[in-house]
């Protein structure tokens, strides 16, 4: 068959879907896929996997993906993080036959894109866009689509997602906030970029941001012209979002256990969507927040999640009709409902009373220089009580020579005042050895010379009649090292 662009895309192979659960890191497993499409999800992504990663590495390719193929997770797309056009599309081409499209993620704020170079800091590059998307659009059978973040001016935006139509992209999905805006800048996201960025273009656009309720999905749709919605946050406090529910937590956490059981994940990834779901409960029984935690096993995490039913129920029995949710919550804390972020001032007070009601329940104060232990982390401060002479002063750290190239610590023999990285390189490069390394390359090539001079001679004297033989009585071995 043909491969179906735009329209047609959205309309044939993803069945015209409108609510979309977004690309979540360790959180858009297939249990929590299964869990949200019983509620209403339509199209599901994939946890956004490491392009180079996934190429290099089978066993990621295997934990990530192949082992998480399910035929009623469908329609799926897979999402890549990728700044090479080369490395995206091999690993495009591994992934195409599990997926009905591939996205490139262009909308991660996060540092560690940053680091890596890829996402929202990829905005800029629009000539390296072009060409991944392009390439990826020639060489797969499944179209390329791609979520993005604005740009500040509405103009810049517009022709940023003008430029990705033109390279090939077939579904685009726009994040209403610029990279800038994360964490306690988080923000309101803009449905004006949107709207603008819809009128525009002539493929299918989602829109993503500013959604708590199904009412918000609604209206904006109405509002901006979008063809679907994608939740990322309102869906892991609410999975039942895109039903119009808010049903009680304990049944969201009881029916997504039960799908664990069915198809198994890291246990980290199931204590995070506890942490979510039961997030406003857990402002109130942080004790049980501590066990949460703690726990090792999928029983432990699902003992800890019916104690908190338990103490929720006792809650409801003791309350009295017409009472109003503690602090400033819409619902009971024990129904599921968004979680709106805190602005700067909120988040950085030290005495804020969050929306549960309760005070002081702020970020604990960093540690002093002198490595206090009623101001470490819980975590240093298990390491301190393992070793009492331990302290955690930076200034008392010890200070390690940098390698003269890139930085990192050289290496203490090295012959070259190189890392082992650089060493490497550049002792490649000259024929040379370093002992304090182990690298031996000039060695090892003077061996090889040896020995092909050997070969010769024995070669030679095979080639020799009898009588040259009888006047050169020597035996090879006599010309070994």
């Amino acid at each position: 068959m043909p491969k179906l662009q735009g329209f047609d895309f959205w309309r044939v192979t993803l069945k015209g879907s409108r609510y979309a659960v977004a690309p979540m890191v360790d959180q858009s497993e297939l249990a929590w896929r299964m869990l949200s499409r019983r509620h209403g999800a339509q199209i599901c992504y994939t946890p956004m996997l490491h392009a180079q990663v996934f190429v290099r590495d089978a066993n990621y390719r295997k934990e990530n993906l192949f082992h998480d193929v399910c035929p009623e997770d469908r329609p799926l797309i897979a999402q890549f993080c990728a700044n090479d056009p080369q490395v995206f599309v091999q690993a495009s081409l591994l992934t195409q036959d599990y997926c009905d499209a591939i996205d490139l993620n262009l909308g991660c704020p996060q540092m560690i894109a940053k680091r890596g170079h890829y996402g929202a800091f990829l905005q800029e590059e629009w000539e390296l866009l072009y060409k991944m998307i392009s390439l990826a659009n020639e060489k797969l059978s499944i179209p390329v689509t791609c979520k993005i973040r604005v740009f500040p001016e509405i103009e810049k935006t517009v022709e940023y997602a003008k430029m990705l139509q033109k390279a090939g992209c077939q579904l685009l999905t726009i994040h209403g906030r610029t990279k800038e805006q994360k964490g306690p800048l988080t923000g309101v996201a803009s449905w004006e970029h949107i709207k603008a960025v819809r009128k525009a273009v002539d493929i299918p656009v989602f829109a993503n941001g500013n959604i708590q309720y199904l009412s918000d999905v609604e209206r904006c749709i109405q509002e901006t012209g979008v063809q679907g919605i994608m939740s990322a946050e309102g869906n892991l406090h609410n999975p039942a979002l895109f039903e119009g529910r808010n049903p009680p937590v304990w049944e969201m956490a009881e029916e997504y256990l039960e799908i664990v059981q069915k198809y198994p994940c890291p246990l980290s990834y199931v204590r995070a969507h506890l942490f979510k779901l039961w997030h406003h409960t857990l402002q109130i029984h942080q004790e049980l927040r501590d066990e949460l935690a703690k726990v090792k096993t999928l029983a432990g995490v699902a003992e800890v999640s019916r104690e908190l039913k338990r103490r929720c129920q006792e809650e409801m029995a003791n309350q009295k009709e017409g009472d109003k949710p503690k602090g400033s919550l819409p619902f009971p804390h024990w129904i599921c409902q968004p979680y709106v972020r805190p602005g700067p001032k909120e988040a950085s007070s030290e005495n804020v009373e969050n929306q549960t009601g309760v005070k002081g329940y702020g970020k604990r104060p960093l540690e002093d220089e002198e490595g206090n232990p009623d101001a470490l982390s819980k975590n240093k401060q298990k390491k301190k009580a393992r070793n009492p002479n331990k302290n955690f002063d930076p200034s008392l750290k010890p200070k390690y020579v940098k390698c003269e190239q890139c930085g990192n610590p050289k290496g203490n023999k090295c012959v070259f005042n190189l890392c082992r990285g650089c060493c490497k390189k550049k002792a490649f490069r000259e024929t040379a050895d370093c002992p304090g390394h182990g690298l031996l390359f000039k060695t090892k090539y003077e061996k090889s010379l040896r020995w092909k001079s050997t070969e010769t001679v024995v070669e030679n004297r095979e080639s020799l009649s009898p009588l040259s033989l009888s006047l050169f009585p020597f035996s090879p071995s006599q010309f070994l090292f």
